[in-house]
């Protein structure tokens, strides 16, 4: 016997709107920012600035995905058309920024290349109080993104069982990270970092005449972006590809071990979304079990808002 239960697949996390409204304050201020490079590189003939002016209109282009992959995640959380929610739209955006963020570390680092062999003329002057501006403005927006991430909340959860099967509810507590806000907050620190290089070099050059050690920061910089861009690659594309929740599941393969004459015949744990796992689970058992009994022993596993249970009894 089988019934039927409507319940709800979002599985956004608990501060998606809150995480949502920093992002637009970041993208405003890097916008403002990168405005007031590009007219400052105009009005100065400066190439540096104009050129700081739009690598950071890149950065508004990628913190602009996070603001969208928020926006779309909300709209749609309720949408039948998604069979998991819109949980990973987040890290979707992550890795889209995280592509334009290996895209502009590699930018930095051929163009640091090219001014080590063959300086250009700096204005100093302006050049460091733009410096020194930009990054006010990146710890402004880092934060207002608050750590990049990492959040901590509850969400309801529903479990289906097929097969002796009864749907039941729970109350679920987890912890995960928002790799769309991580992704916007990478961007800042990125920012931050070349603002410091560039702050230190230019100071370098304009009162030691070190005028080498601007394209040698380039290079340095663009290899911890890179660095950072590879990270945030890794671990949002687990997440789109579904890769299993090792963790999770061997806590399941423990529960049913201890529940004693059980045996898992397919196991599927996975993310989707910031703090919610899901899991197929097919057992094996003697007659006297049933799949809510299952359903039961895996209540512990709080990561799991969303359980399938398949059960198929045998002769004992």
């Amino acid at each position: 016997m089988s019934t039927h239960s409507v319940h709800s697949h979002n599985f956004l996390g608990a501060a998606h709107d809150a995480n949502a409204k920093r992002t637009l304050w970041v993208v405003t201020l890097t916008v403002v920012m990168m405005v007031g490079e590009i007219a400052a590189g105009y009005i100065t003939g400066s190439m540096a600035l104009l050129a700081d002016g739009f690598h950071m209109a890149t950065h508004a282009g990628a913190l602009g995905i996070a603001a969208a992959a928020y926006a779309f995640a909300r709209k749609h959380s309720q949408s039948p058309a998604y069979s998991f929610g819109t949980g990973k739209v987040g890290d979707l955006g992550g890795f889209a920024s995280a592509l334009i963020l290996g895209l502009i570390s590699l930018g930095i680092g051929v163009e640091s290349v090219i001014r080590l062999f063959e300086p250009s003329q700096v204005q100093f002057t302006m050049a460091i109080l733009i410096a020194v501006i930009g990054l006010i403005v990146n710890i402004v927006s880092a934060l207002l993104l608050g750590g990049g991430g990492h959040d901590h909340g509850h969400s309801h959860a529903h479990a289906h069982a097929h097969a002796h099967a009864h749907h039941g509810h729970g109350h679920a507590h987890g912890h995960g990270q928002d790799n769309n806000l991580r992704s916007a907050y990478v961007h800042v620190l990125a920012d931050a970092v070349t603002s410091v290089m560039a702050i230190v070099a230019l100071l370098a050059g304009r009162f030691l005449g070190w005028v080498w050690l601007d394209p040698l920061m380039g290079i340095v910089g663009a290899l911890v972006i890179a660095r950072w861009a590879w990270s945030l690659m890794k671990d949002t594309a687990a997440v789109l590809l579904d890769k299993t929740d090792e963790h999770v599941a061997e806590e399941i393969r423990a529960l049913l071990d201890q529940a004693g004459r059980l045996q898992i015949t397919d196991l599927h744990v996975w993310q989707v979304g910031p703090q919610a796992r899901a899991a197929i689970v097919s057992v094996q058992g003697p007659r006297a079990f049933s799949a809510e009994d299952v359903r039961a022993a895996l209540s512990a596993v709080h990561e799991v808002t969303h359980l399938t249970v398949e059960y198929r009894a045998v002769e004992n």
